[in-house]
């Protein structure tokens, strides 16, 4: 069986979208700086940054995401772009599956457990990637899912915004890979049991 692998992007000062978070800005004002190094900006993503992208899509077998990701996000980058897997979308509202292109999103309500469960069977033998936002990603690490924390700090300041973490459980991560560009420091933590 594959591992459960927290994935996002960060500023330096610890938000993973800027404020005013809506369909038409999905990352807030200024978050959309967070996701140069993947190219949703004027300069193109590098080699190396390429590379940890690839990386982690060569090996997930499916994702865990909230439902504000799906509304703000996936309208604007699609089914067929990044996903292409199972997804699994934590939610209190109940509603049947969604596809995009070749992607179906599956609804989970009763809670962060089941839409792992779940995303693990799909997943066979491959990884889970629990993909955002900020409340999954902390509920499946209050919940000791999270094997892996794989953290993407652009270099910038938001100030305000959606934060990563909150005043949750202690938790030990010891770094198991660090790797940079000019757009970002990809950091891999293994989530101490």
């Amino acid at each position: 069986m594959g591992r459960v692998i927290a994935e996002i992007t960060v500023s330096v000062d610890g938000f993973v979208a800027g404020p005013e978070v809506s369909a038409a800005q999905p990352m807030g004002l200024h978050g959309l700086r967070l996701h140069h190094w993947l190219g949703f900006g004027d300069t193109p993503p590098g080699e190396a940054d390429l590379a940890v992208a690839g990386r982690m899509f060569a090996n997930t077998g499916a994702f865990v995401l909230g439902r504000r990701l799906f509304d703000v996000g996936i309208g604007k980058w699609g089914g067929d772009g990044a996903w292409q897997r199972p997804c699994f979308v934590l939610t209190n509202r109940d509603r049947p599956d969604h596809i995009q292109g070749v992607t179906r999103f599956t609804f989970v309500t009763d809670g962060v457990r089941r839409a792992v469960d779940r995303a693990r069977a799909a997943a066979g033998e491959r990884d889970v990637v629990v993909a955002g936002g900020a409340q999954v990603i902390r509920a499946a690490m209050h919940a000791g899912l999270v094997q892996e924390l794989r953290l993407h700090v652009a270099p910038v300041l938001l100030g305000a915004g959606t934060p990563l973490f909150d005043q949750g459980p202690r938790m030990e991560l010891e770094p198991v890979l660090v790797e940079h560009s000019p757009m970002v420091t990809h950091v891999t933590y293994r989530v101490a049991g």
